[in-house]
């Protein structure tokens, strides 16, 4: 069983009392520091390993939000001990920080009182996300959404939900990109993966020879394309357009097929 250490942030001390007092409870968590405030947790991070942050947002100094931007930033090849930055179960009293807590890629979001059924889902959530995660890196394995393996760099994974998704290159059919948002529109799939993205970021992984940006909102998969026009592509039963700004790309690509 997959281990994973853990440290809470909490201003409030019954609050502090409450998520320790669960983490000791729970089999598959070790509680490896307690703080109560944030400034205090950044130099916490630095002393050792820490897989899982279980931390509260409004707090004078630093909030949670703010400490995670930080580790955000400070997450480089190497993250803060040597792996990677923490993932982040925020705590808060208040349900409109649910978006922030999705912008900075926290795992999951605990709403103040919750009880320990609560508190467990999230983290059962934490340790099916490193469990993935691990698993990836020994063996490609399964893919979701689709029932046949791939091998290695054959799939991206996607935030969905709170959840960490593994997603086929060869079952996307295109990308349409929202205000905070991507739709990953696949094959053999009634409704998009609906994903806390930018398009630009995407564009950045996914590979050029199989995916192209045709369009601000649109990127398309260049082995789904059925038939194109000269301002648009046709996907399955879609119309994706074509914009200027990339239509010279587009048919330089298009010229290969003549």
């Amino acid at each position: 069983m997959t281990t994973l250490n853990c440290i809470a942030v909490d201003d409030e001390p019954l609050a502090l009392g409450l998520v320790c007092a669960f983490i000791e409870k729970t089999p598959f968590l070790n509680l490896v520091g307690r703080y109560s405030s944030a400034v205090e947790a950044l130099q916490g991070l630095h002393e050792g390993e820490v897989d899982v942050l279980f931390l509260d947002i409004q707090m004078p100094d630093l909030t949670g939000i703010e400490l995670a931007r930080v580790l955000e930033k400070s997450a480089g090849p190497a993250g803060i001990t040597g792996s990677s930055a923490p993932r982040i179960i925020f705590t808060t009293a208040f349900n409109h920080f649910a978006l922030e807590g999705f912008r900075v890629d926290a795992l999951d979001y605990l709403l103040k009182p919750f009880n320990y059924e609560e508190f467990l889902r999230a983290a059962s959530k934490a340790r099916a996300y490193f469990d993935l995660v691990k698993k990836a890196e020994v063996s490609p394995g399964p893919v979701v959404n689709s029932s046949h393996a791939v091998p290695p760099e054959e799939y991206l994974f996607l935030r969905v939900e709170y959840q960490l998704v593994r997603v086929a290159y060869a079952d996307i059919l295109y990308i349409e990109g929202l205000k905070d948002y991507v739709k990953v529109h696949l094959k053999k799939e009634s409704k998009p993966l609906l994903s806390l993205t930018s398009l630009k970021s995407l564009e950045e992984k996914l590979p050029a020879h199989r995916f192209m940006r045709v369009h601000r909102s649109y990127i398309v998969g260049l082995e789904k394309i059925e038939a194109i026009s000269k301002t648009s592509i046709q996907i399955g039963g879609t119309l994706v357009p074509v914009s200027d700004q990339y239509k010279e790309a587009f048919s330089d690509y298009v010229s290969r097929w003549t």
